[in-house]
């Protein structure tokens, strides 16, 4: 199966299969290397906005696409991916709110049809990540796509500031950069 649409980024190419993603030790900050050590993408949650607001850029700080809340507190909600130099609304982050599992998914922003998802592993992990400390417990994610099958994962590693590995094993079937702006996007908006 392959994607129905292009849903390439103007401004990024993503040709790794791996990237480590850091966060920021003050805000919600990120960038993600890929295995050379460059920067490709950097992200940060706006403040003080009404809607929650991700601006995203490459490693040179040029414009690449935003992630934008559909309502305001948007705990469990929509955000909307927008290529910031066509202005093509590409893919909606679907998240669906639990206390036993997180779970995102990546729709067409058009057609709202699945193209990935992406799930935490374990109720009691999930639950364990909720209580005091529990931001210690490192995330892990597994990416699968429209039919359930596995395509790649994503796990936290302990240190101070947020730091996982995204591992894209298949990206066939699935768009490799909303997937990376998903991972940094469930982070901050869950607190991970």
């Amino acid at each position: 199966m392959t994607l129905p649409k292009d849903y390439d980024i103007a401004g990024i190419d993503l040709v790794d299969d791996s990237y480590t993603v850091e966060q920021s030790l003050v805000r919600n900050k990120y960038k993600a290397v890929d295995a050379a050590g460059n920067t490709v993408l950097k992200g940060k949650q706006k403040m003080f906005k009404m809607k929650e607001e991700f601006p995203f850029t490459d490693g040179d700080g040029n414009d690449v696409f935003t992630v934008k809340a559909g309502g305001i507190i948007d705990v469990a909600g929509d955000y909307l991916l927008t290529d910031a130099q066509t202005g093509e609304d590409l893919v909606v982050l679907d998240n669906d709110f639990s206390i036993f599992q997180d779970t995102w998914t990546i729709r067409d922003g058009d057609t709202d049809s699945k193209l990935a998802e992406i799930n935490s592993r374990g109720a009691l992990v999930t639950l364990a990540r909720g209580l005091p400390f529990g931001a210690l417990i490192p995330h892990k994610y597994e990416i699968t796509d429209a039919n359930g099958d596995h395509v790649g994962s994503i796990h936290g590693q302990f240190s101070f500031r947020d730091r996982y590995e995204i591992t894209l094993d298949d990206v066939s079937t699935v768009p490799k950069e909303p997937i990376m702006a998903a991972a940094m996007v469930i982070d901050a908006i869950q607190g991970n």
